[in-house]
């Protein structure tokens, strides 16, 4: 009996080790979003892991924030491991998640009934190494709360995604001071035109408003496919930069 104990023992500390050791790996990794036109923009060639990330919607679209969710599930889709999403309201339409790639096998959903509430439930998943990320969708985020969350994220290798719901907001709330290695806005734009009749794949305005170590900078890229990836559009990837937004699409 004393040796089944000690080997229950050993097999315990070695799945904690390993938990351990997954949280190291990620500090310090990237998630290459597979795009040139975006990862040379980013200091490491992509999404930096194991820390946090901030995204908001554009204008009217700040408090439904379907466009930035699903940009988040994108992400996700393309790690692995479950999925902590915590909310307040009921609204999280998870077709559009898997439609982005993220399984709803993979999500764990964690419901408050209290804004104030959700980003302490956050920083408390973060405390969980063997998670692929966690999710909360928060109207307020102070500047003392992302850097808790920050260093959460740090502390176990667990990245962390903040999606911003605000009932009325402007574009002042973005420029406030954050402890996000990167904040971003994501807006929808008309789909992709199709030569038949039909609704062609959606299209995203992605914008990198803050990141460290990089300048602000803008794309149009085609929405999340079922994998989790973004695309340049064709009908913009081999044009001239003539405009603005032809080399934000194609830059």
């Amino acid at each position: 009996m004393a040796h089944a104990g000690r080997g229950l023992l050993l097999a315990d500390l070695r799945q904690r080790i390993e938990r351990i050791e997954g949280g190291a790996r990620r500090r310090g990794s990237t998630l290459p979003f597979g795009v040139r036109a975006i990862d040379r923009r980013l200091p490491a060639g992509g999404l930096a892991l194991g820390c946090l990330h901030e995204f908001a919607g554009a204008s009217a679209a700040f408090e439904h924030a379907a466009a930035p969710i699903s940009f988040t599930a994108g992400l996700l889709a393309r790690l692995k491991g479950p999925v902590l999403w915590c909310v307040k309201r009921r609204d999280l339409f998870a077709p559009g998640l898997t439609a982005a790639g993220l399984k709803p096998e993979r999500v764990i959903y964690a419901e408050t009934f209290r804004d104030a509430d959700v980003l302490p439930l956050m920083e408390e998943g973060l405390r969980s190494p063997g998670l692929a990320g966690v999710v909360a969708e928060a109207s307020q985020m102070s500047f003392d709360a992302s850097r808790r969350l920050q260093l959460a994220a740090e502390a176990s290798g667990v990245t962390a995604f903040v999606v911003r719901r605000w009932k009325a907001a402007s574009d002042a709330a973005l420029a406030r001071p954050t402890a996000a290695v990167t904040r971003w806005r994501i807006a929808s734009l008309p789909s992709t035109e199709l030569t038949a009749p039909g609704i062609g794949r959606a299209r995203w305005s992605v914008e990198l408003l803050r990141c460290r170590g990089a300048e602000p900078s803008a794309w149009i890229m085609e929405a999340c496919d079922e994998t989790g990836r973004l695309a340049v559009p064709a009908d913009l990837a081999d044009r001239p930069l003539q405009t603005p937004q032809r080399r934000a699409g194609a830059g």
